[in-house]
């Protein structure tokens, strides 16, 4: 299967909105309620929030699009240093840069996708002159913490985060060399 992975266009927006739709609920735990997952997509992953995070120099996203030019995957690195304190404690190198979306639509999983996007944002990072990278992963999705830590990330503290009304314990997870 071809994929191109390249940096996102705002004219991407649209596309990335919809693939965080379908996805974003793949990562939430089984307990979290249909209505915060929703309510999450629409205030955090809408489209008109994409287009923002697409014109935010703080930020990059790159897209996997498969041969027909369909948008199948997508990340974001958001640069600088984290505005949570819990973050800021945990993570040991800096300058850093966080993973903060890695996403790929179902159907892809397995592909070798996910890996391309993650070496693609690790360069990202490191070309902006991050000396490492950090994430928050849901402390009871497995999958992506094994995912993760194949691409040499390591459980360094934890954070909480907010879906709908409700708060979710995120692991904390560091890449002390995106080199």
């Amino acid at each position: 299967m071809t994929v191109t992975i390249r940096t996102a266009l705002v004219e991407d927006a649209a596309a990335v909105a919809a693939v965080a739709a379908v996805t974003f609920p793949l990562a939430c735990p089984p307990h979290t309620p249909d209505e915060a997952k929703a309510h999450f997509i629409a205030t955090v992953l809408s489209e008109e929030r994409f287009s923002g995070y697409l014109a935010d120099p703080g930020r990059r996203l790159l897209v996997a699009e498969d041969a027909s030019g369909e948008v199948i995957g997508y990340t974001m690195i958001v640069f600088g240093e984290p505005e949570d304190e819990d973050v800021r404690r945990a993570i040991r190198v800096r300058p850093t840069a966080e993973l903060s979306k890695c996403y790929v639509l179902p159907g892809h999983h397995g592909d070798g996708v996910a890996g391309r996007l993650m070496a693609e944002s690790v360069r990202a990072a490191e070309e902006a002159g991050s000396r490492a990278m950090w994430l928050g992963v849901n402390e009871e999705n497995a999958r992506a913490q094994r995912f993760y830590r194949k691409h040499g990330f390591e459980r360094v503290g934890s954070k909480r985060f907010l879906v709908g009304e409700r708060w979710e314990d995120d692991w904390v997870m560091e890449r002390s060399s995106v080199a």
